[in-house]
């Protein structure tokens, strides 16, 4: 996706990526250099600083927001030629999103303006500060045996199938959200969670949590809300599976493998 080492500039307007004037993604200096100064609504560091590259967030009536195509997020994430591009790319999604919908205080209803230093917004009526929002979610692959647990929701294609996740409540640890969201999407009771890795997932602002777990109890039974049905599916006899880039797909492809502990 990258042309050369130059930081990468996204543009962005009404909570979206965009594509840039010149055509793909990333904006030229040349784009950036044509856009008038009210265009730019903020502007956020896509690093620890803005020499590791920057989000220019644009006003709806400007006419690169008026004019460019919205990007396709899943599309463009799954092209991302390494984890630090993922990163990055996942990182000016949610920050769209974010600056989008919190323009005003949640407090007193003031308008937002840019923090000074840190990266949030900030009510000058109240003093309230408001953070980039994140929700922690698990997503777990569950082990019987040789086998491991794959389930169809709604939303999917059809024949898809993939692991089992859901949001962390308030007051919850991760542990305890892998055994209360098992038991409520499938019914079965697990035992020895145990941590994969970590993924940002920006739709919208989500920070997957992965983990492996041992069936310990039950029968499948899917709750037909969220969960329409639920499988054992051995390494040789795996469905259709979610896309490469996704940590659902990495937790199944560890189990495929056979590195899972």
């Amino acid at each position: 996706m990258r042309q050369d080492n130059r930081p990468p500039v996204l543009l962005a307007a009404c909570g979206r990526l965009l594509e840039s004037p010149a055509g793909g993604l990333e904006a030229l200096p040349a784009d950036v250099a044509m856009l008038q100064p009210d265009a730019i609504e903020a502007r956020y560091p896509l690093g620890s600083d803005a020499s590791q590259g920057q989000l220019l967030v644009l006003s709806a009536t400007s006419k690169p927001a008026l004019q460019q195509q919205t990007v396709q997020l899943r599309d463009v994430l799954s092209r991302a030629r390494d984890e630090t591009e993922y990163a990055w790319l996942s990182r000016a999604a949610q920050l769209a999103t974010w600056h989008e919908q919190h323009r005003f205080c949640g407090r007193c209803g003031a308008v937002l303006s840019q923090h000074a230093q840190d990266l949030a917004k900030s009510c000058e009526p109240c003093g309230l500060s408001q953070y980039p929002r994140i929700s922690p979610c698990i997503i777990v692959l569950v082990l019987r045996d040789d086998e491991c647990l794959l389930a169809h929701a709604p939303h999917y294609a059809a024949g898809r199938y993939s692991t089992l996740a859901g949001f962390i409540e308030a007051g919850e640890t991760a542990e305890a959200a892998v055994a209360r969201e098992i038991q409520e999407e499938v019914g079965i009771e697990v035992e020895n969670v145990r941590y994969f890795k970590s993924q940002s997932w920006p739709f919208p602002h989500a920070l997957m949590l992965g983990f492996f777990a041992d069936y310990r109890a039950g029968e499948l039974i899917p709750d037909g809300v969220e969960i329409l049905d639920a499988r054992w599916f051995s390494r040789d006899n795996l469905p259709d599976l979610p896309p490469s880039f996704s940590i659902s797909r990495q937790l199944i492809e560890s189990y495929r493998r056979g590195e899972v502990a």
